[in-house]
């Protein structure tokens, strides 16, 4: 392990991801093993996320599926990548999270995001529309005041006073918002990484210290598939990378194909790019091309935490994959040693 992967911690998001023929009950209870073998391998987080009326991703109600990940581990932090605050009214979300962070205390995680939904049919399902991510500024300040002595005489029992880490989602202008607000920043890791470097070091000029956060902290979030080969590795990430072409061309989110099918497809030239830029946006191959390409994102980044979000249609390689990232690594409490003592008060 290098010195520069030995002071990040590392992190699991899972989106309960649904495969050909595999009913959706079935990826729902996947993901909560998943977070008991993520914790059995020392990751520090494991987040679940929100999505709604897409075939090919179960996890449709985040802060439900967070309890069940909560309850069947110990110790790991759980939480939301995220809670798309439009969505949902900021009370409710209080109370919900309240309620986690007294069930599980000093484990919950409050990841947020401004994403609305997928399709102007999901919008309307949910009683939004593209607008209501105008007043997310808003939304989050009420929902953060809920936590400390209410909004307006409204309190949202049990969450008042109870401190739960909040996160925010966020690309361009959304770094701005959570420097602004003083919390940790989660950005995605994108093709050639310029406007993600940019949005990070305006995020740390521009913090404003608050009760939220004392200071910059940054998650960078990607793919990440290691196997005994760089061409194995890749094939596994194709799956991923059509179902985002699939969704950008046709408006669905599919679930997950195998890869042997989309190798043999005839893609217009518009999924082609889209898939190739999928593509492109992973780190992947075996341990040593992957703790390569991770050092070279850290030091470029320099990220406090790594959130792995990888997708395969073969579970039992992702997991795999998974287990070798963490040795990689040196997760767990040997591994880890004293490298994340300074960021406590992140999770705390």
């Amino acid at each position: 392990m290098t010195s520069a992967l030995a002071s990040v911690r590392f992190s699991i998001l899972d989106r309960s991801r649904v495969r050909r023929g595999q009913p959706h009950p079935a990826a729902l209870r996947e993901t909560v093993e998943f977070a008991r073998l993520a914790e059995e391998w020392g990751y520090h987080r494991f987040w679940v996320s929100e999505h709604h009326s897409v075939p090919g991703v179960a996890g449709s109600a985040p802060t439900v599926l967070a309890a069940a990940a909560a309850a069947a581990t110990s110790h790991i932090r759980i939480g939301t990548g995220g809670v798309m605050l439009p969505n949902h009214q900021p009370l409710v979300v209080a109370e919900q999270f309240g309620v986690l962070e007294s069930l599980y205390p000093g484990r919950i995680d409050m990841g947020l995001g401004r994403s609305v939904g997928f399709t102007d049919g999901v919008r309307r399902a949910l009683g939004h529309d593209k607008k209501d991510a105008d007043d997310f500024d808003e939304r989050l300040g009420e929902l953060l005041d809920y936590f400390g002595n209410g909004r307006q005489g409204v309190h949202a029992w049990p969450a008042d006073g109870l401190r739960v880490p909040a996160f925010l989602l966020a690309t361009g202008s959304g770094a701005e918002r959570a420097a602004r607000f003083g919390l940790p920043l989660v950005i995605a890791s994108i093709a050639g990484q310029d406007r993600m470097v940019e949005a990070i070091e305006g995020y740390r000029n521009a913090f404003q210290p608050t009760a939220w956060g004392t200071h910059p902290y940054v998650m960078v979030s990607g793919a990440v598939v290691i196997a005994d080969s760089a061409e194995q590795a890749h094939r596994l990430l194709l799956p991923e990378a059509w179902s985002n072409a699939y969704s950008r061309t046709r408006g669905e989110f599919p679930v997950l194909w195998p890869p042997e099918e989309i190798e043999a497809l005839s893609m217009t030239e518009r999924e082609r790019r889209i898939f190739d830029e999928s593509l492109r946006d992973h780190i992947h191959g075996t341990e040593d091309e992957v703790a390569e390409a991770l050092e070279r994102l850290v030091i470029r980044t320099g990220a406090d935490e790594i959130l792995v979000h990888t997708s395969t249609y073969d579970r039992t390689a992702r997991l795999e994959s998974h287990r070798r990232l963490a040795l990689l690594a040196g997760l767990g409490a040997a591994g880890r040693g004293s490298a994340t003592a300074a960021r406590v008060s992140v999770s705390a």
